[in-house]
């Protein structure tokens, strides 16, 4: 399985294996790791899913698309490497993925 690692706001790292095709929210979600809300549920009508992703893996991703894009639009403190966790499938290709979450939700 893809290992995802997902670091905190303060420095803190955990890895986790996560199912293909389930999402990053999804793996953040079902090992209790901190600062992913999810209050939608992956529905993307919020922004309480809201990651930076690694510089390095952007280019490795889909292109967010426009509803996506308008919904980072609201999260907290959105940077050019914002993405939401529930629109990034895991597959083999993103092992490794590094995203770390923001020091709080919208």
């Amino acid at each position: 399985m893809p290992k995802i690692i997902y670091n905190d706001n303060q420095g803190n790292s955990k890895t986790i294996e996560v199912e293909n095709g389930l999402s990053v929210m999804e793996g953040a979600i079902q090992n209790d790791i901190p600062g992913i809300d999810a209050d939608c549920g992956g529905s993307m009508a919020c922004a309480t899913c809201h990651v930076y992703v690694e510089e390095k893996w952007l280019n490795k991703l889909p292109k967010a698309k426009e509803a996506e894009v308008d919904m980072i639009d609201m999260a907290y403190e959105p940077k050019k490497n914002s993405r939401l966790s529930c629109q990034l499938i895991v597959s083999e290709e993103l092992d490794g993925l590094i995203v770390t979450t923001p020091s709080k939700q919208s």
